[in-house]
């Protein structure tokens, strides 16, 4: 088969995630002549994180796009509350923050995507190609030259001063590249369904638990997007039951979903999400970086993957754009992205999995039979000056970044 080649660019990305979109344009809006490649034909795929923070609405803030943005269909989560049983927990207001983005946008991944790539393509350095799985690397000389794909059109190569790697957990950059991944672990897998939702229910909560059972609940305006937590590997064992027991399990923790319980007809009607907690311990070599969920994959506690890949994708832009623009991102500057970015990656998977562990195992176990909430969980629902700081720490994220790569 015919291989196309394109003329080299100066940056090529590979994923057109939260984090590959996002930097894609910072880049372009630099002037780096920068070539996006999404595997996909569109971004229309469901059970994806559709939380955006306070740290990412600041960051279209900066970029003078906030308010286009808040145009796309969206709910705003100005508390973040849940239920231990028949009792009320709230753990964070984000009302403290500036009013900007003094709340959580509930919004499609595919909206968020779609109104970055639509923005990124008025930019003349930037090109997005859909429908483009990268498969492997281009080397020569110890550093990475580009990449090979595939198209409908046929096979292709990238040639690019600097391959970024955006592609997710099963990141195929850096599994060709051979980075060393350092497993964190996680004890849980989560399974996604949706179920409708009276536009007039006032109850908005996230978390509703039983007696060994977990469910989140995730406001979409006139339907529910449900995460079921489960036991590392349960999925298969539960699924061999009839889709009525889990539905009824569903209810044992979330009984606001039984007029609509039934829209989960199936077990096709709800989908598996392997959870993953990882991170590289090298993020970069000569002419390779990988950052977002393709350096550290995260668990969906708290909803933070996405902004946690947007905060990345800031500062490579900030890092690394007059250097790519330039010709000088030499592998000191690629790896001085893994220097800023290690510490608030390591401190919040550090903090999911004390949420795990001392959370969602107990939960998931029904050790807690009459379901205590937990001292921690109670003291921060009896004092607002501590749920303003969860919210600060949620919603902002460690070290969140601004937006100070240069606009051309």
């Amino acid at each position: 088969m015919t291989t196309s080649v394109s003329s080299p660019t100066q940056c090529c990305i590979a994923g057109g995630g939260p984090a590959g979109m996002m930097l894609g344009y910072l880049l372009a809006r630099a002037g780096v002549r920068t070539v996006v490649l999404e595997k996909h034909a569109d971004f229309l795929r469901d059970f994806r994180g559709d939380t955006v923070h306070p740290s990412t609405l600041r960051v279209m803030d900066e970029l003078g796009l906030l308010d286009a943005f808040l145009e796309r269909p969206h709910q705003r989560l100005e508390v973040v509350g849940g239920w231990f049983g028949q009792e009320h927990v709230q753990l964070g207001d984000f009302r403290g923050l500036p009013e900007r983005y003094a709340f959580i946008a509930l919004m499609p991944q595919w909206e968020f995507l779609d109104f970055l790539a639509g923005e990124a393509r008025k930019l003349p350095a930037f090109e997005l190609r859909m429908r483009a799985e990268v498969t492997g690397l281009i080397e020569a000389d110890g550093r990475v030259d580009g990449v090979r794909g595939h198209s409908p059109d046929g096979d292709f190569e990238v040639r690019a001063d600097c391959t970024i790697g955006c592609d997710g957990r099963r990141s195929t950059v850096r599994d060709a590249a051979c980075l060393p991944v350092e497993d964190i672990g996680a004890p849980i897998d989560v399974l996604w369904f949706r179920v409708r939702r009276d536009p007039a229910e006032a109850d908005s909560s996230l978390a509703r638990v039983a007696p060994g059972h977990f469910v989140v609940t995730i406001d979409r305006g006139d339907y529910w997007q449900c995460a079921f937590v489960i036991a590392k590997g349960g999925a298969d064992a539960l699924m061999q039951s009839d889709i009525a027991s889990f539905r009824a399990q569903v209810l044992a923790a979330a009984p606001l979903l039984v007029a609509h319980i039934d829209d989960v007809r199936s077990w096709d009607d709800v989908k598996l999400l392997t959870v993953s907690v990882d991170r590289l311990t090298q993020w970069s070599k000569p002419g390779l970086l990988c950052i977002g969920d393709a350096a550290h994959a995260m668990s969906p506690i708290g909803g933070v993957g996405i902004n946690l890949a947007i905060q990345d994708a800031v500062a490579t832009a900030n890092l690394l754009a007059t250097r790519l623009r330039d010709g000088t991102a030499d592998a000191e500057a690629l790896d001085a992205v893994r220097q800023r970015r290690l510490w608030p990656t390591k401190a919040t998977q550090a903090a999911q999995v004390g949420i795990q562990n001392n959370v969602l195992v107990p939960v998931m176990s029904g050790v807690d039979a009459k379901l205590h909430v937990p001292l921690p969980i109670r003291l921060i629902t009896a004092v607002p000056t501590l749920q303003r700081i969860v919210a600060r720490l949620l919603g902002m994220g460690v070290r969140p970044e601004h937006v100070r790569s240069p606009a051309a």
